[in-house]
């Protein structure tokens, strides 16, 4: 039984550092970024920050609830990525990384599809 104590306890801890880096991100592009990027890079960048919000703090929700074993991983794994490919697309300027995006979100809708199913044991 500790595996299953300790997930909600790596959820949160994982929301907790994902909401963290969001917050820290969103200063970055605001303040560092405004004048570096254009209009729509910029708008690309927040869009990763949004997300990886929305995924944190769905994070810290489901480690508050003892049955929600299947969603937290690839919720954050798919936040990593879809957030991820995102900020090195706007970073990097290499296009290619948004064919890597969709993966993320398949993964983040996955997890909330796998959230709804546990929430009904």
């Amino acid at each position: 039984m500790p595996a299953l104590n300790a997930l909600p306890l790596n959820a949160l801890r994982s929301g907790a550092v994902l909401a963290a880096l969001g917050v820290m991100l969103g200063a970055f592009g605001a303040h560092a970024l405004k004048a570096q990027l254009t209009p729509e890079s910029l708008s690309t960048f927040e869009t990763g920050v949004r997300y990886q919000m929305y995924a944190a703090l769905a994070l810290l929700i489901l480690g508050t609830q003892p049955t929600q074993t299947r969603a937290p991983w690839p919720l954050l794994a798919g936040a990593v990525i879809f957030s991820g490919s995102l900020y090195l697309l706007t970073l990097t300027g290499v296009k290619v990384l948004g064919a890597v995006t969709p993966i993320g979100g398949v993964l983040m809708i996955a997890a909330f599809v796998l959230a709804a199913l546990d929430a009904r044991k």
